[in-house]
């Protein structure tokens, strides 16, 4: 008898889970839903086609109707996964037109993501607020810009700041508010935080951080937003307040959910409940740092937890050894980089730091059109070993980021980047790597 594997999502962990489970297993049966109308596509990409950088929302789309014919994946769309029976396997779907349908399955992988998180602000209701998660939402959006002049954006995360440059690219008085005291708050420090900030109001967006949004204005639809007594025009209103993990069916079936709010995973990505798995941003991570739960919700570790998971599914085996949040992004020009903790996470879980910053040129200083870069690198003051990494620069950041990730996951200590054999050429790098250079100012003050 062939293998029943039934997928719930159908985004970054779902596609991935069921691409690495015909892989593993070339005759099982898959069974992929997603209640959206269209599956396999990039949500991250959907600020750069508000902002014009991309042409349309359907190049976001990165596995065609043909590729799952390929895969021979029985495809679901517009269907709702309504409950889970895991004592009889079962998974009962209904799909657009009222139509129910019991699946069995002998290997479930739960792929549900998350849903955006609206905080209680007085007004959110009316029309012209938006939240940003899918296709639909960014048409929305698109739509709505048509007719806009100004925007307000609730929130300073990735999303939030990517967004807000759209809009301004766009050509509406932008301003975004921030509860916390600075941007991008789950990945950089203050200090890193404000070179952003500064960059970002010097491009002519307002940013208001620590203050709160006591209610949107309007009458039926929305015309500003009230800020510590203070009014707002708007004609469109964003809410970028973060996610949260959807976990409702999982909890409706009696599966363990984790102390972050996240479905309780094993290493092999496996739930509470036998032959049961979950990736994705409906998960639980754990931190490659602290070996503690944390909430990843990034499209690398919901592609990588999603291969894990549909190569256990299929009979395989693998396992997720945790991440560090590797982020990255590109607001106008500045590229703006983090890996691992930054310096408030590693206080919070009582890991004394020590940390070193240096600002360079991504060029030798004599070749033209070279880029400031600024470099920061936490480590352990005990251990030594390298813990975190912010970049910000006009260019060159990534992979940075990525070298960082790297020594971070071979538990390197400063004094050993410091040492490290790097290249150098005019037109690429300065001769003394601007990560080296970092590392020796950390390890100066151990």
């Amino acid at each position: 008898m062939a293998r029943k594997i039934v997928i719930i999502g159908a985004h970054a962990a779902g596609t991935d889970a069921a691409s690495a489970a015909r892989k593993t297993d070339r005759s099982a049966e898959i069974t992929l839903i997603t209640d959206q109308s269209v599956a396999g596509y990039s949500p991250c990409g959907i600020p750069f086609v508000i902002g014009g950088h991309i042409a349309s929302f359907e190049d976001l789309i990165v596995f065609p109707p043909s590729y799952y014919k390929m895969m021979k994946i029985d495809l679901r769309l517009e269907t709702t996964a309504k409950a889970i029976n895991v004592e009889d396997k079962t998974v009962e779907v209904e799909d657009k037109k009222g139509n129910s349908e019991t699946l069995q399955y002998d290997s479930l992988i739960l792929a549900t993501g998350a849903y955006p998180f609206i905080p209680p602000i007085k007004g959110k209701e009316k029309k012209g607020v938006f939240t940003l998660r899918t296709l639909d939402d960014g048409k929305r959006i698109c739509q709505a810009l048509e007719k806009s002049k100004a925007a307000v954006v609730i929130g300073a995360g990735a999303i939030g700041l990517e967004t807000a440059v759209s809009f301004k690219e766009r050509g509406l008085k932008t301003t975004v508010v921030e509860l916390l005291p600075q941007v991008c708050p789950a990945a950089l420090d203050r200090d890193m935080a404000r070179i952003v900030q500064r960059y970002l109001e010097e491009k002519g967006i307002k940013i208001m951080t620590g203050k709160r949004v006591d209610e949107v204005l309007g009458d039926d639809h929305v015309s500003g937003v009230c800020v510590d007594g203070d009014e707002i025009p708007a004609d469109l209103v964003l809410m970028a307040t973060g996610v949260r993990p959807n976990v409702k069916l999982a909890k409706e079936a009696g599966i363990e959910i984790g102390e972050t709010g996240g479905i309780k995973t094993n290493l092999r990505m496996e739930t509470s409940v036998k032959d049961v798995y979950a990736a994705g941003d409906c998960a639980e991570s754990i931190s490659s740092i602290t070996q503690r739960p944390i909430l990843s919700q990034l499209g690398t570790t919901a592609v990588r937890q999603g291969k894990v998971a549909g190569i256990n599914a299929a009979g395989g085996y693998s396992v997720f050894l945790g991440c560090l949040c590797s982020f990255v992004t590109k607001l106008f020009d500045l590229e703006i980089g983090a890996t691992g903790l930054t310096e408030a996470m590693a206080k919070r879980v009582g890991i004394e730091t020590v940390s070193g910053i240096i600002t360079s040129k991504t060029r030798a200083d004599y070749y033209p059109g070279g880029k400031q870069i600024r470099v920061k690198i936490i480590a352990d003051r005990e251990t030594e070993r390298i813990i975190g990494g912010q970049i910000i620069g006009g260019e060159e950041v990534t992979q940075r980021v990525n070298a960082l990730s790297f020594a971070i996951q071979k538990g390197m200590t400063v004094k050993e980047l410091a040492k490290a054999d790097t290249c150098y050429a005019p037109p690429v790098n300065e001769t003394w790597e601007p990560m080296v250079l970092a590392a020796e100012v950390a390890m100066r003050k151990l």
